[in-house]
């Protein structure tokens, strides 16, 4: 599980090199940031980086680095993710949810397939 408080380290510390998003699983972006850390581009987007981490809600965070559900969506936070240990009643609930927020139009088909997909295939 990650933790924010590392991220925010490894961050200021690291973010020129792009280490954070290796550390948050943004393996494509973090490679992004190696292959350019010499034009000092990635310093910039590391700066802001910090500062959205700095700033995210833990619960947030959570929602978007460690895939954890959300019970009700408050807030216009992310659509549920479903972790790979639910019982078949949450996998039900959560799908139920999902569907709900496609046919409100407020995820379009592809994300609506790839994260049925996804929870279908955690279970």
């Amino acid at each position: 599980m990650r933790n924010r408080t590392a991220a925010i380290l490894i961050c200021f510390f690291g973010g020129y090199f792009g280490i954070h998003k290796f550390y948050l699983g943004q393996t494509f972006q973090g490679l992004l940031y190696l292959l350019f850390c010499w034009a000092g581009i990635p310093a910039i987007f590391a700066f802001f980086d910090f500062f959205v981490l700095c700033f995210m809600p833990d619960r947030e965070f959570d929602i978007r680095f460690n895939y954890a559900a959300p019970n009700t969506l408050d807030r216009g936070m992310s659509y549920p993710v479903a972790p790979a240990s639910k019982s078949s009643k949450e996998a039900t609930s959560t799908l139920y949810e999902l569907k709900k927020l496609y046919e409100d139009g407020i995820i379009t088909a592809e994300e609506y397939e790839v994260k049925r997909r996804k929870m279908l295939d955690d279970i």
